[in-house]
């Protein structure tokens, strides 16, 4: 090989390295930040180390509700300036975010659905929640019932229970977040809570007693989107193309959730 030759592939050599590692910062360097809701977090929480492990994406984690009011739901969040560039939640809750032009525009996938549940205080009596019927009787034999301030105690408080006509006669304490019901349940302040299943199987301390009958149940989509304005939008849509993958599909089953990924 001439000495020019030699020279060449030395400086092609060069050049490679220089070029990877020019690249290689910017990868490891991706960062995206999570705001997320109860509902999908179980699941989440099991697939985000393989997620950071296979896109170089690291990714930090908030929390908040989906819906509601106090400075805890995503949506007062957002409003502060909180830094965030996914949200996963409700799909009731994203509308709004979407109404208030927070999420960048066709950035959102719905990733699970999850009907709702009973649980009780671990080792308690598990309720008949097999009809309707003996849903109503449950709820009136409570001495105290917890549910969330966010979607589901939404629709529990302004809907559910006004149609069973139960309103009135029960007792029912509602609490900023899901976590705060499931240890209600858990200490014995409450006997029992309304969750999205999803949510009941992850809390310490209960047990689930079983879904709701069909003709009074909410089956919760739980949703992720960029937000507008992020800086990370590329990690950002690998992270909900992930989560809505078929790969995701088996640890958001044995979470409680049905996976709305689409097969390919």
């Amino acid at each position: 090989m001439s000495t020019f030759s030699s020279r060449s592939a030395n400086a092609t050599k060069v050049a490679l390295v220089l070029a990877a590692l020019s690249i290689w910062p910017a990868a490891a360097s991706a960062q995206s930040n999570v705001i997320i809701s109860g509902g999908f977090t179980g699941a989440y929480e099991r697939l985000l180390p393989e997620f950071e492990r296979a896109s170089g994406v690291k990714v930090k984690t908030g929390s908040g509700s989906s819906q509601g009011t106090g400075p805890q739901t995503i949506g007062a969040q957002l409003a502060r300036g909180v830094p965030a560039d996914v949200v996963i939640l409700s799909r009731e809750g994203l509308n709004e975010l979407i109404a208030a032009n927070r999420i960048a525009a066709g950035t959102d996938v719905d990733l699970a659905r999850a009907p709702l549940g009973v649980a009780v205080r671990t080792g308690a009596l598990k309720p008949d929640v097999g009809t309707v019927e003996a849903v109503k009787q449950a709820l009136l034999k409570a001495k105290t019932i917890a549910v969330a301030g966010s979607t589901s105690g939404i629709w529990l408080t302004t809907d559910l229970f006004p149609r069973l006509g139960i309103a009135e006669r029960i007792n029912v304490k509602v609490t900023p977040r899901a976590a705060g019901a499931m240890g209600m349940v858990a200490a014995g302040d409450a006997d029992i809570a309304i969750m999205p299943v999803s949510e009941i199987l992850r809390a310490p301390g209960v047990d689930f007693a079983g879904t709701i009958p069909a003709e009074i149940q909410l089956v919760q989509v739980f949703s992720a989107a960029v937000v507008a304005g992020s800086s990370e939008i590329e990690a950002s849509k690998r992270l909900i193309e992930f989560l809505a993958s078929p790969r995701a599909s088996e640890t958001i089953k044995s979470s409680g959730m049905e996976p709305l990924a689409k097969s390919k």
